[in-house]
């Protein structure tokens, strides 16, 4: 998500370069450029003009000309402007105490991914916040997407209440006394998705919000639909009062116009992003964060924290002594993948990381290899993940066979393992950084 407008921002910083002024000479074309990178992404234009507007104010002045670093300056403008639009900072959403029922209703467009969405929210609020959620079905429109539900309710671990499966209204109300009855302390209406412009459906879920008055609407986009997506968010608003967004599909490879857009068209903070399928794949939506990975300079906050859901500090301390010893195995270098896996993609991870965007162009992520190196450690008897040297011919042939590959890939495997493993040792010795590292032969 982003990376067209990300790569365009990184390669007018990186022309900026050597400049030791900021004026109207040498400011014009970059902000054109910025413009062009903008509407490119399907941003708003009146996003657009505010954008363009304020970045040349702040940067041709006195105030800057004389800045000592103009370039960064520079950057320091667009990310305050980027920050603002995308919504200044994070916005919580809105629960009462536990002893009190919180419902949430989740509302868009059909195929936006609301119903994956309520079941990702679930998730995420009886993990993060430790809440007893019921999901309710009230859409009896699509076909099986009760049925979908009631997977994706499994999926999380979280009740589902389908009533009659005939009339949302009747299923909502029926499910706000299920839940108060059964001390459930979070209730999310799945809706049926409809279009803006059907009186008759906006309507109907105009009175559902009536009728449960819920605490948050929440406005489900999909990231691709670009910047018609605010345009619809603001039908909706006039219909029930949204107060937030969850932009769906983040991980996509959508231009950005949705996200650049509608926090500034529909007035509303964006809460969440959906960035994955997983039921685990939706997060906080962080203005400054997304605006700092934007402009190439990574998110070690968000890297961080994702760390840490999966790492355990002891077996991490004990991993680190391994390395230093030089006694890591291919054992744990495949513990390692597996826990990566957990995280999201070697390329997410790889953007989180400040100075890493600009070099993901010479990188080649391969997913596929990853997998495969996988399937040649699985292949090995635990003494030889163990102990690497002892992988000789028989045992080559062997492993290759039963991984599905090429005795050569078995080689390669060995080769780049034995690499990475003294590239980790001087990195945590201080010897080394990962900006020398060749993430590609790595993954």
């Amino acid at each position: 998500m982003l990376d067209g407008i990300s790569k365009s921002l990184t390669d007018i910083f990186r022309n900026m370069s050597g400049k030791s002024v900021i004026n109207e000479n040498n400011i014009k074309s970059a902000i054109q450029e910025i413009r062009i990178a903008l509407l490119e992404a399907d941003v708003n234009i009146s996003v657009v003009r505010s954008f363009v507007k304020f970045v040349t104010e702040e940067s041709i002045g006195e105030k800057v000309i004389r800045s000592v670093n103009p370039r960064e300056y520079f950057i320091k403008i667009v990310n305050d402007k980027l920050v603002e639009i995308l919504g200044s900072k994070n916005q919580d959403i809105i629960l009462k105490p536990k002893d009190t029922l919180s419902v949430i209703m989740l509302a868009g467009l059909q195929g936006s991914g609301k119903t994956t969405s309520a079941g990702k929210l679930a998730y995420y609020l009886k993990k993060k916040e430790e809440r007893k959620i019921l999901l309710a079905a009230c859409d009896v429109y699509r076909p099986a997407a009760i049925d979908q539900l009631i997977r994706v309710g499994e999926i999380a671990d979280v009740e589902v209440f389908t009533g009659d499966k005939k009339d949302p209204i009747k299923i909502a109300k029926e499910a706000l006394k299920y839940a108060r009855e059964n001390k459930f302390d979070t209730l999310i209406l799945d809706t049926a998705g409809r279009l803006h412009i059907d009186v008759d459906m906006m309507n109907e879920v105009q009175k559902l919000a009536k009728e449960t008055k819920p605490d948050e609407v929440l406005f489900v986009a999909d990231s691709m639909t670009g910047q018609t997506a605010a345009d619809i968010a603001k039908e909706f608003d006039n219909y029930l009062g949204v107060s937030g967004i969850i932009l769906t599909k983040f991980d996509s490879d959508a231009r950005g116009g949705a996200a650049l857009s509608i926090k500034s068209v529909l007035n509303k903070p964006i809460k969440f992003i959906g960035v994955s399928e997983k039921v685990d794949g939706l997060e906080v939506f962080y203005p400054d964060r997304i605006a700092s990975r934007i402009l190439g300079m990574g998110d070690i906050v968000s890297l961080v924290e994702k760390a840490e859901e999966i790492y355990d500090q002891e077996e991490a301390e004990k991993l680190e002594k391994k390395i230093r010893k030089s006694e890591f195995t291919l054992q744990d270098f495949l513990d390692q993948l597996n826990q990566m896996n957990k995280m999201g993609s070697i390329e997410n991870i790889l953007e989180m990381i400040p100075g890493m965007k600009g070099r993901m162009g010479d990188i080649n992520i391969d997913e596929k290899k990853i997998a495969r190196q996988k399937a040649i450690i699985q292949s090995m008897t635990m003494r030889e993940r163990e102990d690497f040297r002892l992988i000789m011919g028989p045992r080559k042939r062997r492993i290759a066979k039963g991984a599905g590959v090429t005795i050569l890939d078995v080689d390669n495997l060995l080769k780049n393992f034995q690499k990475s493993r003294q590239m980790m040792k001087n990195v945590i010795k201080g010897k080394g950084k990962y900006g020398n590292l060749d993430m590609g032969k790595m993954f």
